[in-house]
C-alpha cells in the first residue's frame, strides 16, 4: 500500500476526494500480484489509470485504488498478415503509444492523437475519434478475471466492441493487463513515397483541416499533428495553463435513437444512420403499399446524433456558468464541462444536471454521461 492521494491530484477534471487506500504497481506481474491481494481482502476496489475519464465525488472512494502504473510497447513476432502486431501495457500513456506508431510508420491509430488516458482504458469504451475507433485495430487483451483469478486472452470479438462501449464496461469485472494491436506497416511505401501514409482519411472534418479528399491516405506525421490541432482548439489536449482542458473531455455521449424518432427533430439538427440498414424482410402485401419506408423500418435503422448540437440549441452556450459555481461549459466546445479553478465535484455534478435537463426539455432527448462518475447522481 501507499500513501493515498486524492482524486482531484490523479484526475483531469481535478475533482474529488482520497481512496481509503492505494496499491500503485509498476510491472505486470506486480499488477497481477497486488490485484489478487486486494480482490482477497473483501473491500470494494476501482482501477485508475491516466484519470481522465474518472469523475470522483468530494468525499472520496471508501475503498482501495489500484492505480497502474505499468509500461512498455513490444512487437510481437510477425504472423504473415503483413500488420506489425503490438503488445502495449495497460498503464503505457494512451497518446505516447500513438506518437510511438507515427514514429515508427505503422499506421491505424493516428487519427486517435491526443486522447488522455491509459492504454488499458481504451478498450473499455472503444475511444474514437475523427474516423477511427480502437476496434478497427484491436487484437485481443490480456484480462485479469476477477471470478477466476486467472489472465486470459480475450479477442476483440469477445469484447462486444460498439459505440462507447464494451463488455468491460457493461460489468464484466477484471482488469485489462494488456492490449493487442494490428497495425499497417508503411515502411516499404514510404521508402518509395518519401513518407508513411496514413490509413484513408475517413472524417470530414479532419479530410478538410489537411486539404484532402475522404479516402486519401496523407503522411502519418501530418495527420497526427492535424488531429493534434483539432483537439488543441476544442480544448481536448491536456495545458495546465488552458482552464478549458480541466476536463473529461466530452462528458457526454452523441446518442442513438430510432430514425422515426430523428424525424421529429428540427431539420438542421446533424445526424447520421448507422449500419446496420435495415435487413432483407418479407412484408405481407396487404401490409405494404409500396410507397415509402416499410413498415418497422423506423424502428430498427439506428441514427447517431450530435450531443454538442443539442447542447447549444437547448440554450447552453459556450463558457455557461451556473450563478456561484466554478464548473462551466467549456468556451472552445459544448461536450466538454470543465473545472475553471476550485470546482467542486458536486459543482461538475449540478452543471451535468442542469445541461441534461435543457436537452430534455427542448428535445425530449436523454443525454448519457460519457465519463465514469463515482458517487455521483445525475
Amino acid at each position: 500500500m501507499i500513501e493515498p492521494i486524492a482524486f482531484s491530484e490523479l484526475t483531469t477534471m481535478r475533482v474529488g476526494g482520497p481512496p481509503s487506500a492505494m496499491v500503485a504497481p509498476a510491472t505486470e506481474q506486480a499488477l497481477i500480484d497486488e490485484a489478487l491481494v486486494v480482490w482477497g481482502m473483501d473491500e470494494e476496489w476501482m482501477l485508475l489509470g491516466g484519470g481522465s475519464n474518472t469523475v470522483m465525488n468530494d468525499a472520496g472512494f471508501d475503498g482501495i485504488v489500484i492505480r497502474v502504473l505499468t509500461r512498455g510497447i513490444d512487437v510481437l513476432p510477425d504472423a504473415d498478415d503483413g500488420l506489425v502486431r503490438l503488445r502495449v501495457q495497460a498503464g503505457e500513456p494512451w497518446d505516447d503509444l500513438v506518437a510511438h506508431t507515427v514514429a515508427n510508420g505503422w499506421a491505424g491509430i493516428e487519427a486517435l492523437s491526443g486522447i488522455p488516458g491509459s492504454t488499458g482504458a481504451a478498450p473499455v469504451q472503444n475511444i474514437g475519434a475523427y474516423g477511427q475507433e480502437l476496434s478497427d485495430s484491436l487484437l485481443a487483451v490480456d484480462f485479469l478475471d476477477y471470478e477466476t483469478g486467472e489472465v486470459r486472452r480475450m479477442d476483440a470479438g469477445e469484447l462486444q466492441l460498439g459505440y462507447r462501449t464494451s463488455v468491460l464496461k457493461q460489468g464484466l469485472r477484471g482488469i485489462v493487463v494488456a492490449i493487442e494491436l494490428g497495425l499497417r506497416d508503411t515502411r516499404a511505401e514510404a521508402s518509395v513515397l518519401g513518407s508513411a501514409l496514413s490509413q484513408p482519411v475517413a472524417y470530414a472534418q479532419l479530410a478538410t483541416a489537411l486539404g484532402a479528399q475522404l479516402g486519401d491516405r496523407l503522411p502519418l506525421a501530418n495527420v497526427r499533428d492535424t488531429v493534434l490541432g483539432l483537439r488543441a482548439a476544442k480544448g481536448m489536449v491536456l495545458d495546465p495553463d488552458d482552464p478549458d482542458t480541466a476536463s473529461a473531455g466530452s462528458f457526454f455521449t452523441n446518442p442513438i435513437v430510432t430514425e422515426q424518432f430523428a424525424r421529429t427533430l428540427p431539420a438542421m439538427a446533424p445526424r447520421w444512420v448507422l449500419e446496420p440498414e435495415l435487413p432483407d424482410r418479407v412484408i405481407p402485401l396487404d401490409e405494404y403499399a409500396g410507397v415509402g419506408p416499410m413498415p418497422g423500418a423506423d424502428d430498427v435503422r439506428p441514427v447517431k446524433l450530435s450531443a454538442a448540437w443539442l447542447i447549444e440549441h437547448s440554450g447552453v452556450r459556450k463558457g455557461f456558468q451556473l450563478p456561484g459555481s466554478r464548473a462551466a461549459v467549456s468556451s472552445k466546445h459544448t461536450l466538454a464541462l470543465t473545472n475553471t479553478g476550485g470546482a467542486s465535484a458536486s459543482d461538475i455534478a449540478e452543471l451535468a444536471r442542469y445541461v441534461l435537463g435543457r436537452v430534455q426539455a427542448e428535445f425530449g432527448v436523454n443525454l448519457q454521461p460519457e465519463p465514469v462518475l463515482v458517487g455521483l447522481e445525475l
